[in-house]
């Protein structure tokens, strides 16, 4: 069940999210305000990576200001990294260990997240790398925009492993809280 080339959870762990289809989610009444949050944490980080996937190819085909690129990527690429590693282990020490213990039939399935996060984090530290190679390369004024188009293909292999976990994540997690309704 390696995330590189899953497709999505095993049936063994779509127990709850079978019983608490995403339509039915928001009008649930143990959707809260947390479990809210949580979810629009998730938006924001596929807004983002679509947001730096469509500046980088705006600047790969010349239509982009250098500089002015260079800084916005700085800024939205950092912030990208920094809040999934927050988040991710924000989930790891508080929100999983809570939810795991609720049913034994899910644990697997917060153990296949974990490793998730371990996976990612090899992708985050590529995804940093490969965005300072392109700065440099647009600081050094030597093909930057073949670095962006690098750095594009790379986002977009990123983009799909973000968000095959994420929603695995969300259809683990989600339908988990609807059922036990966990005191965070």
């Amino acid at each position: 069940m390696d995330l590189e080339t899953r497709t999505g959870l095993p049936d063994a762990l779509r127990v709850l999210v079978e019983q608490y289809p995403r339509d039915l989610w928001q009008a649930h009444r143990n959707f809260g305000g947390t479990t809210r949050f949580w979810l629009e944490r998730h938006m924001m980080f596929r807004d983002l990576i679509t947001r730096i996937q469509t500046e980088t190819r705006a600047f790969a085909t010349g239509d982009r200001d250098a500089r002015r690129f260079a800084a916005d990527t700085t800024r939205m690429t950092g912030f990208l990294l920094n809040e999934l590693h927050g988040h991710h282990h924000i989930e790891d020490v508080h929100y999983f260990p809570i939810l795991s213990g609720l049913d034994a039939r899910l644990e697997g399935g917060f153990t296949l997240l974990d490793g998730d996060h371990q996976a990612l984090d090899t992708h985050l530290h590529a995804l940093a790398d490969g965005t300072n190679a392109m700065l440099g390369a647009i600081r050094s004024g030597n093909g930057g925009a073949e670095a962006a188009a690098r750095l594009g293909a790379q986002l977009d292999g990123f983009g799909r492993f973000i968000e095959r976990h994420l929603t695995d994540e969300e259809d683990l997690v989600v339908p988990t809280i609807l059922h036990y309704a966990p005191d965070f």
